[in-house]
């Protein structure tokens, strides 16, 4: 999929790839810091700090406008069957995986928005936050640091110093 979203976007500055690719909800920090830590033609082939940084950058991006209009976007949206059933689908998956944001509320979006896995991010963390009435003012300085938690882990993930099984030594 990441290699689909690069690829068409060949020619553009791979800084703007790696934004690009961290902004998307099916890819977030996940997709955007391997593909910019791998070497061309792989990927962006960058440091570490670059690729961090740009994928947080690009991943945050998203979050304020979802803070603010999720709500009244669903609402109006809710209006038609289409609509609806894709965010009655949406709010149900986000209810089941979000009961640590339900019981922790802005602690608990953190470590939500914080575990790098699928069905979890910045993008869901927002739908958990308007879904559970964490207020605008918390889950933004939530997600953020759930964005950058998740940054390092997936950095420390791509380079090698830990993997899916835990720190190796």
């Amino acid at each position: 999929m990441v290699d689909q979203i690069a690829h068409f976007l060949s020619g553009v500055p791979k800084e703007l790839v790696t934004i690009c690719i961290a902004m998307l909800p099916v890819s977030e920090l996940r997709g955007a810091i391997p593909w910019a830590l791998a070497p061309p033609p792989f990927g962006g082939g960058m440091t570490w700090s670059e690729a961090y940084s740009l994928a947080v950058f690009g991943n945050f991006i998203p979050v304020i406008p979802l803070l603010l209009f999720l709500e009244p976007a669903s609402n109006r949206l809710r209006r038609y069957p289409v609509f609806d059933k894709f965010f009655e689908w949406l709010f149900t998956r986000t209810r089941r995986r979000g009961k640590i944001v339900e019981r922790y509320e802005a602690i608990g979006l953190i470590l939500f928005v914080a575990i790098p896995l699928p069905i979890t991010g910045a993008w869901t963390g927002t739908v958990a936050a308007f879904i559970f009435g964490v207020r605008f003012w918390y889950a933004l300085p939530a997600v953020v640091a759930g964005i950058c938690i998740a940054g390092c882990v997936v950095t420390l993930a791509s380079l090698g110093i830990i993997s899916v099984f835990g720190i190796t030594g």
